[in-house]
Order: C-alpha cells, then structure tokens, then sequence
C-alpha cells in the first residue's frame, strides 16, 4: 500500500475541514472533527503529540473543553496518565476553582476540581487549536495555582496569525503543534 501523502502535516492538514464564515463573517473555521472521523490520522496526530513524553512521568493530561477532551483521553492512555478536565463555569459537580480571561467582549471562566491536581505533578494541557491563546494562557494559571508544573501545551493547530503561541512561551511553556493554517 502507498501513502498519498508525503508528510504527516500534510494528512492533517488534508483531514481537517475549513469552514468560512463560522462562527462569524470573515472566520475560516477549522474543524479537526473530520480528522476525528479518519482512523489513521486521528491515530497519526495523537502519537504525534505523545511522541516527545513518551516514557516520561506525567501524571496528568489536562484537557480544554470540549475537543481537548477528544484529544486528551487519548494522549492520556497513550501516556498512561490520568485526565484532568478544564471545563467552563458551572459545568463540574465537585468543589472547584476557577479562573477568569478576558474574551473579545467581555470575560470568561474555567474551572477544574479543587482536588485534580497534587502539588508538583507534572501536566500536559491540551487542546485542538491554538489562536489567541486567551483559554490556553487562563488553563496554564489555573493548572499553576493549583500546584501543577506544566510540561507543555500541546495542539494539532496553530494560527500563529493570532500570536497564541507567544503568549504561553512567554509563560515559559513549551508548545508543540502539528500543523498551521493562515489567517483567523
């Protein structure tokens, strides 16, 4: 059997739907559930984002709602590391905190359970695609108040248009991502 493509980048890039004007004019969307739906390149990206900590000690994968839990379920097993959910306000049953960020109008919230992390375990966070950052950076500070040494932050997409990267590397985050696309 041949491959049709040459590279790993390109079979993501080539599984992932772009979307325009979603949610809004002007917005290319793009949307990795059909990698989802493709058995080897949702198998591909995983051991792509797993490959680096691979025998490494982390306890914890830390997943952003909603895709990062798709995602983070799996590095997770493949790590053998528990999940750690961060989810939206209000969305955990358990005694939580919670982090406020700044939206484009307005602000708003994630949590994670009060007990999710131990002082000093290492965490891996995780999500589809990084743009602004905005999420990601509140994840970082919500996972480091609770005690957590963040390893990296791992994503399939980059629009580095947007500057998301820069501003965890400026948190003295690593950032691993699979592929980019230009624009928003």
């Amino acid at each position: 059997m041949t491959d049709k493509f040459n590279t790993i980048s390109e079979e993501l890039i080539a599984s992932i739907r772009t979307i325009p004007d979603y949610p809004k004019e002007g917005i290319l969307f793009r949307d990795i559930t059909t990698l989802l739906s493709e058995p080897r390149a949702f198998r591909r990206a995983v051991d792509a984002l797993v490959q680096p900590w691979a025998g490494s000690k982390i306890e914890q994968v830390a997943g952003i709602e909603a895709r990062g839990f798709i995602l983070g379920g799996a590095v997770a097993h493949q790590l053998s590391a528990g999940f750690l959910p961060v989810r939206k306000k209000g969305k955990l049953p358990f005694k939580t905190i919670e982090q406020e960020y700044e939206l484009e109008y307005g602000t708003d919230t994630i949590e994670i359970h009060c007990d999710a992390v131990k002082p000093g375990d290492k965490v891996i966070l995780v999500d589809d695609l990084i743009a602004t950052g905005g999420t990601a950076e509140a994840a970082v500070k919500l996972l480091r108040s609770a005690g957590a040494d963040i390893v990296a932050a791992c994503f399939i997409v980059d629009l580095p248009e947007l500057q998301g990267r820069a501003k965890l590397e400026a948190l003295d985050i690593p950032v691993r991502t699979l592929v980019e696309f230009p624009g928003h």
